[in-house]
């Protein structure tokens, strides 16, 4: 866990970012790690295996069943839905440029999207195979993913690191650019309204790129408390210090509520909102923001900015074409 205590500790150097940082278009690529290139094989594996609801112990989850790419990249559900109707205790984050993100979950328990796709598969409450050797067998029992797997990674690879290595190919394609932000940011003054304008201004004036910096508005790869002032009324309402966040990764006295920074890209369609997914609307958000964490209390005219300006950072979605999933003529695994 020294990457995230080190991570952690980058908070303080948060509210020395500048607004100019508020200026920033997508990158419309995302870097790779050097051992797992991008390449179109692997995209292509990566694609159908998010589809493919056969990693789950039921047959009926997919990592496409929570991070929906058809959508904003989540599920629009408070707490997500796993095998036999189980659903945990946090709200699932966009896939939509999590490649800019620098750790993965809410608790950044995952360095990288090669270690966030091994985790929900063997979790009991979301795909809910037993093991990675249980799915590496069902994969090479399945005639059809053989071809894939020797395309993209050579004969005879299929294995726990070359699935999730694709997975995570695939998911560093999901970027959202050209927002009416990012034309802006580029010199198209007109690609913003005057509302949004008003808005990214406040945003700028409040300090809110404090944390949500940089091209993708989720800061440097830290993390941040949340909720960071007391407020009984809305801890009441929302329940938002209930989850302890890092604290369940690293059971260290002072990482108690402080969760990954997310983006704002697409925030407009990713309700509801918070790790705990208990805020049903974009304008209630950013007045439990301004609250909990500036101690500010906005104006009903500085919410509609503010809100207007966030439906700027709505970008263009990549087509997405739904695979032909390898079959398994004559049997089922259920």
């Amino acid at each position: 866990m020294s990457k995230i205590r080190s991570i952690v500790t980058a908070i303080a150097l948060a509210s020395s970012v500048s607004a100019a940082s508020a200026y920033e278009a997508l990158p419309t690529k995302a870097p790779a790690p050097a051992n797992n290139p991008t390449t179109a094989a692997k995209v292509e594996l990566g694609r159908i295996l998010y589809h493919d609801p056969r990693l789950s112990s039921t047959g009926t989850v997919s990592c496409a069943s929570c991070h929906n790419t058809m959508l904003g990249g989540e599920d629009n559900r408070p707490n997500s839905m796993g095998v036999n109707g189980q659903t945990g205790g946090r709200s699932a984050a966009t896939v939509w440029n999590s490649a800019f993100n620098k750790v993965q979950f809410w608790d950044g328990r995952a360095a990288s999207l090669e270690d966030q796709a091994a985790g929900p598969v063997t979790n009991p409450i979301e795909m809910g195979m037993k093991s990675w050797d249980d799915v590496v067998a069902r994969l090479k029992s399945i005639d059809g993913y053989q071809a894939y797997f020797d395309k993209a990674f050579g004969a005879n690879s299929i294995s726990k690191d070359s699935a999730t290595k694709a997975i995570a190919a695939y998911e560093r394609t999901l970027i959202t650019p050209n927002s009416p932000y990012d034309k802006y940011a580029k010199g198209d003054k007109k690609a913003l309204t005057e509302q949004q304008v008003r808005g990214l201004n406040k945003v700028v004036e409040l300090g809110c790129v404090g944390c949500h910096s940089g091209p993708a508005f989720n800061g440097p790869g830290t993390f941040q408390k949340f909720p960071l002032i007391d407020n009984a009324y809305l801890e009441k309402q929302y329940k938002l210090s209930d989850d302890k966040g890092l604290y369940e990764v690293t059971k260290k006295s002072g990482d108690e509520n402080f969760f990954k920074v997310p983006t704002l890209r697409n925030i407009a369609l990713t309700a509801p909102y918070f790790h705990n997914g208990s805020v049903k609307t974009l304008d209630k958000a950013v007045k439990i923001m301004a609250n909990v964490q500036l101690g500010k209390k906005l104006t009903t005219d500085e919410v509609a900015d503010i809100v207007a300006f966030l439906n700027a950072l709505t970008g263009e979605f990549p087509k997405q074409e739904m695979p032909v999933l390898p079959g398994t003529p004559g049997t089922t695994f259920y």
